[in-house]
């Protein structure tokens, strides 16, 4: 009985620790569906997938995220916003300074080149990169 307990733990351990290495640019929520809150989390990009920010679903002023990573190349920002506070996404740095509209209610997707280096992340619309702003790292 003591065999059967013991293996069972470290099957569930095992699978737990598959799991949370199955994490990606989806994380909290694909589209991010997350606690909206600027709580430092991050994602990467492992192979042309989207970068996913989620606005905070009650509309206040701030996203999921402040740390993204990707690898050189085509970078694809997904900005989530289901609030009717309306939000947009901008990336710049290193020669680049690009953004989408701003977007209540839906999604905006911003394709990006970029070369290895630090790039800044933020909402342009007036008032909110203060609170809405992150760094995105290429490698």
């Amino acid at each position: 009985m003591r065999r059967i307990t013991w293996l069972l733990a470290l099957i569930l351990t095992a699978g737990v620790l598959v799991a949370a290495g199955c994490g990606g640019d989806d994380s909290s929520g694909g589209s991010s569906g997350s606690s909206g809150t600027s709580s430092g989390s991050s994602s990467s990009s492992s192979g042309g997938g989207p970068l996913t920010v989620t606005a905070d679903p009650g509309g206040a002023i701030s996203w999921d995220k402040t740390t993204l990573s990707a690898k050189a190349g085509k970078v694809t920002l997904k900005l989530v916003n289901d609030s009717q506070t309306p939000h947009a996404i901008e990336v710049e740095g290193n020669g680049v300074e690009k953004k989408t509209d701003n977007v209540t209610g839906g999604t905006a997707d911003l394709t990006v080149d970029l070369k290895p280096g630090k790039y800044e992340f933020y909402c342009p619309v007036p008032g909110h990169k203060a609170t809405m702003h992150g760094t995105l790292t290429v490698s």
